[in-house]
């Protein structure tokens, strides 16, 4: 028999404290985006800053490849709902672009001035904005820890995206996402996200049902934390029983702070997995 009880819940979440050097971070994710972003602005491939949205932080950045973009790839950052920027994670960008694809970073308002709900529909304005501005071929959708979840958020009956551009996702790579939110009440990060049950349960994409015909690919790292592991399994075996075509990936000798990290290659199995057809 084998018995898991939770007693702590602010360490089962908590990635920093638990991964050797995590102090390098988020300076090498940053110092690595700027220098992506000067490459791309420099043979005008980049536009940043466009607005989606009056709040301060309602802009993405849209990179484009050399050539006519063959799709639109939205990477959605995360950060717990409470932290983060579009600006750290630009480098993630190249995998996507190098392969012929254009690709949208949003930044979306931070709890505590907005709840989890509405951040959802935010992200769903900036992706149907980036939609409109690369209109042809497939749309992904990906995003990295509270970031996978509202990229797996996307893909619900209750989603925010019209139908049209809803019927454009071809996949969703969601990146040790956070799929069922009622273990994030039970953490001290709640003073801050002001979760409560009823909002739990309509936004968590694991208690919700996918869209006809989603590919959702549940991507974590060998090194993640126990809780992340089991959100990553949770979403994809719930949604296989609802229809969904579904996978899982548990990336061998990689933790929560570079699992992502095969986006910034076009060769990576994360980066193929992504825009595959």
């Amino acid at each position: 028999m084998f018995e898991r009880h939770i007693a702590d819940w602010d360490n089962a979440y908590a990635n920093g404290a638990n991964i050797a050097g995590s102090d390098r971070w988020p300076a090498a994710w940053t110092m690595r985006a700027e220098a992506f972003r000067e490459t791309r602005l420099t043979v005008n491939r980049a536009r940043l800053d466009i607005p989606y949205g009056d709040a301060p932080r309602a802009r993405l950045d849209l990179f484009f490849p050399d050539a006519a973009p063959k799709g639109l790839v939205v990477f959605i950052h995360g950060g717990y709902w409470m932290e983060s920027d579009k600006g750290d994670w630009s480098h993630l960008a190249n995998g996507a672009v190098s392969s012929g694809f254009a690709v949208a970073m949003p930044s979306y308002t931070l709890c505590p001035d907005i709840r989890i709900g509405s951040i959802v529909g935010e992200v769903g304005v900036a992706i149907t904005m980036a939609a409109g501005l690369v209109e042809e071929g497939p749309l992904m959708l990906t995003g990295h820890s509270a970031g996978g979840h509202l990229a797996s958020r996307m893909v619900t009956t209750t989603t925010p995206l019209a139908a049209a551009v809803a019927q454009r996702i071809r996949r969703v790579v969601s990146i040790s996402g956070v799929h069922d939110l009622r273990p994030i009440m039970r953490t001290g990060m709640n003073t801050t996200l002001a979760l409560d049950e009823e909002e739990a349960l309509t936004e968590s994409p694991a208690l919700l049902r996918p869209l006809d015909g989603t590919r959702i690919t549940c991507w974590a790292g060998g090194g993640e934390r126990a809780e992340f592991l089991r959100q990553t399994f949770l979403l994809a075996n719930i949604w296989t029983g609802l229809g969904a075509t579904t996978s899982t990936v548990i990336e061998p000798d990689r933790h929560h702070f570079d699992v992502v990290d095969g986006l910034a290659d076009p060769a990576h199995a994360l980066t193929q997995t992504l825009l595959s057809p």
